[in-house]
C-alpha cells in the first residue's frame, strides 16, 4: 500500500506529467492552422515545415532530459519542475507573438528544452517515494494524468477552432495552467529545508533498494524506446490531420468546422491511451515486467499496419486500438529504468531514456512531415515496432532467470 503523503505526491506530480502533454499536443492540434498560414497554396510545404517544427520541439524535449536529469539529481526534483513549468509558460506567449517562422521555431525550441526537464524531475521523484511492490501502480496513475493530457490538447483546441480562436489565442491561454501549476510547486520547494530536500532520505522507500545495476539491459531498452519514440512522434504529430480522413455516418447531428471535428477524434482516440495505462499500470509484475513489454511492443504491429491501409471510420478504429496498446508500454518502460539503474543515478537514467525515446524518436515527425503517402508512413511504423518487440523479446531472454 502507498502512503497517503506518497499518494499526494503523486496526485501533484501526475498534474504536472498531464501538463507536459497539454504542451506536447497542442502544436499537432493547431499544425493545420499554422501550416495554412504560411503556405496557404502549398499543402506539402506546409505539412514539411510543421513536422521541422514538431521535429524541433520533440528533439529539445528528449535532448534537454539528459542535462535536466544531471541537475535533478543535484538540486532536487521540485526546484526542476517549478522550472519547467513557469519557462513553458513563459514560451507560450513567445509563440503567441511571434509573426516569422524563425521566430515561431525558436519558441517552440525553448518550450521543448523546458518541458525535457519534466519526465526525469517527475519520475525520479516518483520512483523514490514509492518500492518495487506499488511502482507500477503509482506509475500507472502517472501515465493516466499524461494520457489524460494528451487526449485534452486536442479537445481543448477543437473547443477554442469552434469559436473560430486563433492558434495564437491558444498559446496564450496555455500560459495560466504554467504559471499556477509552477507557483504551486515554488511554494513546495520553499517548504523544504534545503534546494535537495525531496532527494531520498534515511528510511524512505528509496533507500530500502538495493544498489544494483544491469547497464545490458538499460542500453538495449533505451534503443527500443528510441524505435518506439519514432513511431510515437511521427502518429502523433499529425494524428488529427490522419482523421481529416474520417466521415461521420449521417444523422449524428455533428455541424463542426472540419479543424474542430477531426481534433475532437483525435482526442477521442489518445483518451483511449488511459486505457492502456490502468491495465498496464494493474496488471504489470515485477518479475514478468520484459514479457510484457515484449507483448505489447508487438500488439503496435497490427493496428499500424491497419492505418496504413485504412479510410473513412476504419480510420478512427484502427487509430483507437493502435493507442490503447501503445501507451500500455509506459508504466512497464519506467517500471524497468528503475529495476536496471542505481538509484544515485536514477534522474540521468531517466533523461539518457527520454534523450533515446524523445529526441532520437523526434525524427520521425520529419519522416511522416516529408512523406504524403499514408501506406508509407504507417507500414513503415509498423516495420519499426516489429523491430523494437524483438529487441523486448532479447530483454526477456536475458531477465527470465534472474525475474
Amino acid at each position: 500500500m502507498m502512503s497517503s503523503t506518497a499518494f499526494r505526491l503523486v496526485l501533484l506530480v501526475s498534474c504536472a506529467h498531464a501538463l507536459v502533454h497539454v504542451y506536447e499536443l497542442a502544436l499537432p492540434s493547431v499544425e493545420q492552422e499554422i501550416a495554412a498560414e504560411y503556405f496557404a497554396r502549398d499543402v506539402e510545404a506546409g505539412k514539411a515545415m510543421t513536422g521541422q517544427l514538431s521535429n524541433s520541439w520533440r528533439l529539445m524535449w528528449g535532448l534537454g532530459a539528459i542535462v535536466a536529469g544531471w541537475l535533478v539529481d543535484r538540486f532536487g526534483s521540485k526546484k526542476l519542475l517549478a522550472i519547467y513549468l513557469l519557462g513553458s509558460a513563459c514560451t507560450c506567449a513567445l509563440a503567441a507573438a511571434s509573426r516569422q517562422q524563425s521566430g515561431l521555431f525558436v519558441a517552440m525550441i525553448a518550450m521543448g528544452a523546458f518541458a525535457s526537464i519534466y519526465h526525469p524531475a517527475g519520475l525520479a521523484l516518483i520512483s523514490r517515494e514509492t518500492t518495487p511492490d506499488n511502482r507500477s501502480r503509482a506509475l500507472g496513475l502517472h501515465g493516466i494524468f499524461g494520457s489524460a493530457g494528451i487526449g485534452t490538447a486536442p479537445l481543448f483546441v477543437g473547443g477554442m477552432l469552434a469559436i473560430d480562436a486563433s492558434w495564437r489565442q491558444v498559446y496564450w491561454f496555455l500560459m495560466g495552467p504554467g504559471l499556477m501549476l509552477g507557483a504551486v510547486f515554488l511554494i513546495q520547494m520553499w517548504r523544504g529545508s534545503s534546494p535537495a530536500a525531496d532527494l531520498p532520505s534515511v528510511g524512505s522507500p528509496a533507500h530500502t533498494e538495493q544498489e544494483h545495476s544491469d547497464w545490458r539491459s538499460f542500453f538495449t531498452l533505451t534503443l527500443m524506446a528510441a524505435m518506439q519514440g519514432f513511431v510515437y512522434s511521427a502518429v502523433l504529430s499529425f494524428l488529427p490531420r490522419f482523421l481529416n480522413g474520417v466521415h461521420l455516418p449521417d444523422g449524428w447531428g455533428v455541424d463542426l468546422p472540419a479543424a474542430s471535428q477531426s481534433n475532437f477524434l483525435a482526442a477521442g482516440v489518445l483518451v483511449l491511451g488511459c486505457i492502456g495505462q490502468f491495465l498496464a499500470g494493474r496488471y504489470a509484475r515485477a518479475e514478468r515486467l520484459e514479457q510484457q513489454l515484449a507483448l505489447i511492443t508487438l500488439a503496435n504491429v497490427p493496428f499500424l499496419a491497419w492505418m496504413a491501409l485504412a479510410d473513412g471510420m476504419q480510420r478512427l478504429v484502427a487509430a483507437g486500438l493502435w493507442a490503447t496498446v501503445h501507451f500500455m508500454h509506459q508504466p512497464i518502460y519506467n517500471s524497468l529504468i528503475a529495476t536496471y539503474t542505481p538509484l544515485r543515478s536514477r534522474s540521468l537514467c531517466y533523461g539518457f531514456s527520454f534523450a533515446m525515446g524523445l529526441g532520437l524518436g523526434s525524427f520521425g515527425a520529419s519522416f511522416a512531415g516529408y512523406t504524403m503517402s499514408n501506406q508509407v508512413v504507417y507500414g513503415t511504423l509498423a516495420g519499426v515496432a516489429a523491430v523494437a518487440s524483438l529487441l523486448c523479446g532479447v530483454l526477456w531472454v536475458w531477465n527470465r532467470k534472474s525475474r
